[in-house]
């Protein structure tokens, strides 16, 4: 979400009868199939036809307070728009005519943030709030949310749950809202997600999660990737993760946005906004494959190293818009784009850009208009899904909040995209009707990365549901159907893939777990201790205690698998196939890898004095 926009305040809209819209002129979107899931960089369909996010933000019910002040005036909510804990607008126009403004847009899927504390909130809402839709007086926040997902979902959109705020209060400074559990506990953060996803679980145009809007620094710290306390957000956000597929909605999109802001923003202090850039070292990998999205944010008037604040925490480092084309381009890839660019890497996935926008008609501005334009070029160059923020604004005699695409005023008038004097229009349209990829996106090989840095890395949904295989030792264990192809010396970094042979694991979910050499048929790591699984069975996890292999996990294999190998030595420098696929899976350790048509059967390691017994060689065998 923006910070501080400039914008008027402005009374209580009076309730007035809205401006009414020909629905039935207006075209659905495409015809899609629920649920959705990732192939590679793409989203698609049940169907398997691409399904690109075209989407916007109907914001409100994540909070427009902007923390001082009476709440219910609207001089101190953002902009002069009070949204009473609901989607914007309710109070001006009818529901059926803002969702119908979406797809006159040309959206096919809407981001709708809410609060932790509006899901809470018993509250009913005042009726002037809902001036324009009578049905929903007497409602509850939550339940005019409800109504709110229905009217979408009814007109053929999808939706995105959005987690964006704790509490109701306009995001995204020094709000309280910083991380997920600033204010509250993981648990409590947890908790709210399950019963949202359960809540919509039946309402399968529902396709996504977006766990947490703008994790950044609070006024003492900052937020991490992957340090293992209570302010890491790749840990917290992978552990929702598996919790929503594994126990509440296994076909849901799990959204995981990159981290907004680390340091303090003075001039010679270490600062900056790391988006996904950690991603490339460390990825998620989920329980369920092929559920997760990256997301990122960019406005012009933020930068790689700037936060976006006028006067006091304001830096003299580039904001994006002052940034030339090239120089932009080349910012952005690395920042996020990079994730859905590079094919057959651990972290490939499809990347949202769940947030961008501009001021529209009285933004007169070289810098923003430039940045706008060169953004929408680089959005239709990579082919990338986007949403704009914000779809809904509030206006009198067409003024206010103009980053809005959509806006009402007191007596329902509309103001729209297409009137006739935005500048945003060209641009707008050319984003909305660029050619992509569309239809049918054939499968794609999967690969992940398994780490136990800060405690189990179990992704199997069948070993999470049978008993402790190794009580006491962190534990890595691959999704269903995918084997281990790689591992690191140290670090306790794997590999996972289902590249050749997917589906592997029999039907009768048998493995072995392997912590001596009974089942070794040749010394191939001679005068090393070698794990080595039994025939017919193929590597699916490893236990470390310390840094020390613990065990080997195997499972059996639905098919005959060969027995021809070799080892694959890489104690002393990365030993993988040239051009190898899954990418750099532990950056800055010695690595050994599988060829693409083999299968790991074994691990060795050495106990001699000065050595930690972690892992030095492979055994590869062909799959067939």
């Amino acid at each position: 979400m923006l910070g501080a926009v400039p914008g008027s305040a402005q009374a209580d809209p009076a309730p007035a009868p809205a401006t009414p819209v020909n629905t039935a002129s207006v075209p659905a979107p495409a015809a899609w199939t629920p649920p959705l899931s990732t192939r590679g960089r793409y989203i698609v369909d049940a169907d398997g036809n691409r399904f690109k996010l075209k989407a916007g933000n109907w914001h409100g019910a994540s909070g427009t307070w902007t923390g001082s002040g009476d709440p219910d005036d609207p001089a101190n909510n953002h902009a002069g728009e009070k949204s009473d804990r609901m989607p914007l607008g309710l109070d001006r126009a009818p529901m059926s005519e803002i969702v119908a403004s979406f797809r006159e847009l040309g959206l096919n899927s809407i981001r709708l943030p809410f609060s932790n504390e509006m899901i809470h909130d018993r509250r009913p809402v005042a009726e002037a709030s809902v001036a324009a839709n009578p049905q929903l007086r007497g409602r509850t926040p939550l339940q005019v949310y409800d109504a709110s997902v229905k009217a979408l979902t009814d007109a053929g959109l999808a939706v995105i749950l959005n987690n964006h705020t704790n509490t109701s209060r306009w995001c995204c400074g020094l709000d309280g809202n910083e991380r997920w559990n600033t204010g509250q506990s993981d648990a409590a953060w947890e908790s709210d997600w399950l019963s949202m996803v359960r809540r919509y679980k039946d309402n399968k145009r529902v396709v996504g999660a977006d766990l947490y809007n703008e994790v950044r620094r609070s006024p003492l710290d900052d937020p991490n990737w992957g340090l293992g306390d209570s302010h890491d957000w790749f840990t917290a956000s992978q552990h929702l993760g598996d919790r929503i597929l594994g126990e509440a909605d296994p076909d849901l999109l799990v959204v995981v946005e990159g981290i907004n802001w680390t340091g303090v923003p003075v001039d010679g202090l270490p600062h900056g906004r790391p988006t996904l850039e950690p991603v490339q070292r460390l990825s998620h990998t989920l329980v369920t494959s092929g559920k997760l999205v990256y997301s990122a944010h960019f406005y012009g008037y933020t930068g790689p190293n700037h936060s976006g604040a006028t006067g006091s925490g304001e830096t003299h480092d580039p904001r994006y818009q002052d940034l030339g084309r090239d120089a932009l381009f080349d910012v952005l890839r690395r920042q996020a784009f990079y994730v859905s660019g590079e094919a057959d890497k651990h972290f490939t996935a499809p990347l949202w850009i769940s947030e961008f926008g501009v001021g529209g008609r009285e933004e007169t501005g070289n810098k923003p208009r430039q940045w706008f334009g060169d953004f929408v070029d680089y959005l239709i160059a990579n082919d990338t899904d986007f949403a704009y923020w914000p779809l809904v604004g509030l206006h009198e005699n067409r003024t206010g909040n103009g980053w809005a695409l959509m806006h009402w005023d007191s007596a329902g008038h509309r103001m729209g995209l297409f009137d006739g004097d935005d500048w945003r229009a060209g641009a707008w349209s050319r984003l909305i009707g660029a050619e992509g990829r569309t239809g049918y996106i054939p499968p794609t090989d999967t690969w992940d990365m398994l780490s136990t840095d800060n405690g189990d890395a179990v992704r199997s949904l069948r070993m999470r549901a049978l008993p402790d295989w190794d009580s006491g030792a962190r534990k890595a264990v691959c999704p269903d159907g995918q084997r281990i192809v790689g591992l690191s010396h140290t670090g306790n970094r794997g590999l996972c893939t289902d590249t050749a042979r997917g589906g592997m694991w029999s039907g009768t979910g048998a493995h072995t777990v392997v912590r001596d050499e009974s089942h070794v048929d040749s010394d191939w790591a001679s005068g090393y201790t070698k794990l080595q699984c039994p025939r017919g069975r193929f590597l699916i996890g490893y236990s470390v205690r310390g840094a020390a292999v613990s065990a080997a996990l195997c499972a059996e294999s639905g098919a005959r698998l060969g027995t021809a190998g070799r080892t694959v030595w890489f104690d002393r420098g990365d030993n993988r196939p040239a051009a190898a696929k899954g990418g750099d899976f532990a950056h800055g350790l010695y690595k050994g890898q599988c060829a693409d048509d083999e299968y790991a059967a074994g691990i060795a390691y050495t106990a001699r004095v000065g050595s930690s017994r972690t892992p030095d060689a492979l055994l590869c065998r062909k799959l067939t």
